[in-house]
């Protein structure tokens, strides 16, 4: 007899036991960022996670009980959006993939998810960047329904985390949600 197991695929607000897995996520992801020689983010400390959890930033795609993929949303993002930031939209940053399911299109259950929460949240937008001229993200994203804007200078990233302060080019990504 054949059976088929439905995998159960959740999009959740993390939780403040999540913080030591997200920390684990997000140093798997420098380690692979470092070996692509990418823009390497920095080493997070547990209290700016546990903040984002407590102010329910931190999200998660969880499947079977295991966090596949989390990243953090914003309100506003005036340093990197200027003037395109009118208090409209969701700002997504710090994709980070559990590095034993990669691969897996989880971009597509964001995109999914940030169009309902942007609606909820009464978000024309949804937004996001990423530094450098990657090719290969400039694709994945857009391949998601993400317009690609183009590559922009940062002028001003004194108050952005360190990750921002080598690397002044940034792409930017914008999907009209409603």
């Amino acid at each position: 007899m054949n059976y088929i197991k439905k995998i159960m695929i959740e999009v959740q607000n993390c939780v403040k036991g999540d913080s030591t897995e997200i920390l684990a996520l997000y140093e798997a992801a420098r380690k692979l960022q470092m070996k692509r020689e990418m823009v390497v983010w920095p080493a997070f400390e547990a209290s700016f996670i546990e903040q984002e959890i407590a102010e329910k930033r931190q999200w998660k795609i969880v499947v079977d009980g295991v966090i596949v993929c989390n990243w953090a949303i914003t309100f506003e993002d005036k340093e990197i959006w200027e003037d395109k930031d009118q208090g409209d939209g969701v700002y997504i940053h710090r994709i980070c993939n559990n590095p034993n399911f990669l691969g897996q299109r989880y971009i597509d259950t964001i995109a999914k998810w940030v169009k309902s929460y942007a609606k909820e949240q009464k978000r024309p937008y949804a937004r996001l960047d990423t530094l450098g001229k990657n090719t290969k993200l400039i694709k994945h994203y857009t391949s998601a329904g993400f317009d690609f804007l183009g590559i922009f200078h940062l002028k001003s990233t004194a108050g952005l985390p360190a990750h921002y302060q080598n690397e002044k080019d940034c792409c930017l990504f914008e999907m009209k949600v409603y």
